[in-house]
């Protein structure tokens, strides 16, 4: 169950509340012109590797960055994670579970047999998930990932919804150096569909604490059945 009673209660702590009024913000900010026709570009699946979470946390929301009502921050560089999912057609895929899951600022995933899981920093979520609506919209506040032994910086993407297999794939940073070596990135072959998993991952426009931002369009290439 994603829990999302943190940012709808009146009673919510002063830093999720300002959270819920820069998902208005951040949403506005992305929808730009020219985004449509990068979101018709059939994403390609990737494995879901070895560290999905082996237990969740209670706290499962899309705020990586804070675990239920924590004072403290996670470690790194906070960025603002959206996109939309689409069918083939170009629809909104509604009501599609969006889950993301990535390793913290030390390398360490929520998973008992990550490498660094001595140093995790607990005031990451590591695993997040949000609901579709109905244009197809999601968002995540979460790190700029990093690279670990082995891997280029990745975030792992999964997405369930009625009617479709999970779909799960990988979102990379947009000119890191340790691309070019990572055998999963580099294991897809065509540029164009490397290109549709790898962002940038900019400075976002009117922030003054140094946030990053992030698009990822998702296109799922199998129709929901009727």
């Amino acid at each position: 169950m994603i829990l999302m009673s943190p940012f709808h209660t009146p009673h919510a702590p002063l830093e999720r509340r300002t959270f819920l009024r820069r998902l208005a913000f951040t949403t506005a900010f992305f929808a730009v012109p020219g985004a449509f026709a990068r979101q018709l570009r059939l994403t390609p699946s990737q494995t879901e590797g070895p560290f999905y979470p082996d237990k969740l946390p209670l706290d499962t929301d899309n705020d990586l960055l804070v675990v239920n009502d924590a004072i403290t921050p996670a470690v790194g560089a906070v960025t603002w994670l959206s996109g939309r999912i689409l069918d083939t057609q170009g629809k909104p895929v509604r009501n599609a579970t969006v889950e993301i899951w990535q390793c913290d600022n030390n390398g360490a995933y929520l998973h008992s047999g990550s490498d660094q899981r001595d140093k995790r920093d607990g005031n990451f979520q590591g695993f997040g998930r949000f609901v579709t609506g109905s244009t197809g919209e999601y968002l995540f506040r979460t790190i700029k990932p990093v690279p670990y032994p082995g891997r280029t910086p990745h975030i792992h993407f999964a997405v369930k919804s009625k009617g479709r297999e999970k779909f799960t794939t990988q979102c990379y940073v947009q000119g890191h150096p340790l691309n070019a070596g990572d055998g999963i990135w580099k294991n897809v072959k065509d540029p164009r569909q490397r290109d549709a998993i790898t962002v940038a991952f900019a400075p976002l426009r009117q922030s003054k604490a140094g946030e990053l931002a992030a698009r990822f369009d998702l296109v799922l290439g199998v129709t929901p059945e009727m």
